[in-house]
């Protein structure tokens, strides 16, 4: 098969584990905008399920409860990052995610959807780039953010207006998929050097 055109195996991070989160509403919208791309195979890897260790310490338990999500992660071509805003960043079981991990993210696209309150979790983005540049990942320009996520959404889950998110998620995915494909092409042609 042609790298340059196959689908790239993308995974879905849902970044929020606090209870009633509203994450899955907008996981569930951004999941059907994934799997109607016949560019993209979706993984979801949701931080509220995965077993994660407490502690930095790389310790025989630590490396038998990451032997879920770690194989997820270095599959994957691209990530796209859901994250609420809490205290003007992102979550820390997403972190924890985040740090438990180096060589899965190095020479990866990562596309960045943000919710939260007036700021729609934008503060949170911008810290995520600082992190994953550290960790040789190239971000995405274009993001969606739901400001006032929950006003968004009606109570079966549905945008009340999908005009707007629904290009945004084009666009950036677009900027996905362009990414995604430069890289793998890169990475094939030679190793990346970090």
């Amino acid at each position: 098969m042609d790298t340059t055109t196959a689908p790239l195996r993308v995974t879905l991070l849902v970044g929020s584990n606090r209870d009633g989160r509203f994450g899955p509403v907008v996981a569930d919208w951004l999941l059907d905008r994934l799997r109607a791309r016949e560019d993209l195979v979706v993984d979801a890897v949701d931080v509220a399920g995965a077993e994660l260790p407490t502690t930095l310490a790389r310790t025989p338990e630590a490396s038998a409860v990451l032997a879920e999500v770690t194989p997820r992660l270095a599959d994957a071509d691209a990530f796209v990052v859901l994250t609420p805003e809490y205290n003007h960043s992102f979550p820390a079981g997403l972190k924890n995610l985040i740090d438990w991990h180096y060589t899965e993210w190095r020479a990866k696209p990562v596309a960045l959807v943000s919710y939260g309150g007036l700021a729609g979790g934008l503060r949170a983005v911008e810290h995520l780039r600082q992190v994953f540049a550290e960790l040789h990942a190239v971000t995405i320009r274009d993001t969606v953010s739901f400001h006032n996520a929950g006003a968004a959404f009606d109570d079966t889950g549905r945008l009340r207006d999908a005009s707007a998110p629904d290009a945004a998620a084009k666009a950036m995915l677009d900027q996905l998929v362009w990414w995604g494909r430069a890289l793998r092409e890169a990475k094939e042609r030679r190793p990346y050097a970090a």
